[in-house]
């Protein structure tokens, strides 16, 4: 995201095969040998670099990137780092200005903090797998890395503000987010719903323990979801399906009704909606928060996807042309550059350490040699 806005970064990896997500499952670009659907999804724009930083010489080019980094981002376990004196306490003095964020699974200090954390595992203890699933039967985690996702774009918040606050103290500072503490944040008005009232919220599958319609619908050829979250919603829907009489009925006259009368209502609802295609029915509902349950594959053919500039196509250095989903932001005078694609291993090693960290030709192939860069 950031790369996308502007900033030049720097992504350093070991030369030894390099950030473990390009060796990933599933499929990959260029084929066997070629580069994980996961790698490619997260690392676009940036600028690779193979350097070994465990060692003296490679600790040294991390320094002379550091004079003119603005901020550095790592993701080690606690501690980690302090090993080779590039944790925050041992950089500050020398790099005043440097805004260092740290993520980690449960933040630098406290009891937990030398966990190691996966996202699922997050997604179990901070209580989001016990909404989220069938009402009988077991929580399930979201199948997208919901936590890690999250986490990126508080990450890019937070070194944003940071940014803003250096402009005005000309100081940078350290951020500690935790993909804890975000999982938890994550959980948004549920959290506030037990800590308010008590009670556990109910799972409800694709419904909502409290509104209803809300959910997912059959229809002749297929599901439609529908989110008919407020009174003047649901008198439009009844209009737009042909009975507005539903309004007036005592079961469905409120929400509090509604909710109390569910299984009622979703079958009167599904009686009608069978009556017509999933495609006729999103017409009839275009005023409405209503559309088609979707494959990835109908989803992505969609051609809105294409018209709002929400795939690209990418041209690889070692696997040729990529299909990757690009950037949401549209800003007006300053739009973004989501047109780089992901690196190769160590693609811009040479060129980042002659014009950053001045290096000459005779200096890089002595790296090279040493097996400090690849």
């Amino acid at each position: 995201m950031l790369a996308d806005m502007g900033a030049e970064v720097l992504k350093i990896e070991n030369p030894d095969g390099g950030d473990d997500t390009r060796k990933g499952a599933g499929p990959r670009a260029g084929g066997e040998k070629g580069e994980s659907h996961f790698f490619m999804t997260y690392n676009r724009g940036k600028k690779s670099i193979a350097l070994d930083f465990t060692k003296p010489e490679g600790q040294a080019i991390v320094h002379k990137l550091l004079e003119k980094a603005d901020v550095l981002v790592e993701n080690f376990r606690p501690g980690v780092l302090k090993k080779y004196g590039l944790d925050h306490a041992s950089l500050q003095a020398k790099y005043p200005r440097l805004i260092y964020l740290s993520i980690s699974a449960y933040g630098q200090t406290g009891p937990l903090s030398d966990r190691p954390g996966y996202d699922p595992v997050l997604q179990a203890e901070s209580g989001m797998m016990s909404v989220n699933g069938e009402a009988n039967g077991e929580g399930l985690r979201h199948a997208i890395a919901i936590v890690d996702t999250m986490t990126g774009i508080h990450s890019v918040a937070a070194i944003n503000a940071a940014l803003f606050a250096r402009r005005d103290t000309g100081k940078g500072q350290y951020i500690d987010l935790a993909l804890y503490d975000t999982a938890l944040a994550s959980l948004g008005n549920l959290g506030a719903y037990y800590l308010i009232g008590g009670d556990q919220p109910k799972r409800a599958g694709n419904g909502h323990f409290a509104s209803v319609p809300n959910s997912s619908f059959d229809t002749k050829n297929g599901k439609i979801y529908m989110a008919v979250a407020n009174q003047k919603l649901f008198v439009d829907t009844c209009k737009a399906m042909g009975h507005p009489e539903w309004v007036e009925d005592p079961r469905f006259a409120t929400i509090a009704n509604r909710v109390a009368n569910k299984a009622a209502l979703t079958k009167l609802m599904e009686d009608v909606l069978k009556t017509d295609t999933k495609e006729n029915w999103t017409q009839k509902f275009r005023h409405l928060p209503a559309g088609p349950i979707r494959t990835m594959k109908e989803a992505l053919d969609e051609p809105e996807v294409r018209r709002r500039g929400m795939l690209k196509t990418y041209k690889h250095s070692r696997v040729g042309e990529v299909p990757i989903i690009g950037s949401n932001y549209h800003f007006s005078d300053t739009p973004v550059d989501d047109t780089r694609p992901p690196p190769s291993l160590g693609e811009h090693t040479g060129e980042v350490l002659r014009h950053v960290a001045g290096l000459g030709e005779a200096e890089i192939q002595a790296l090279r040699d040493k097996k400090i860069i690849g």
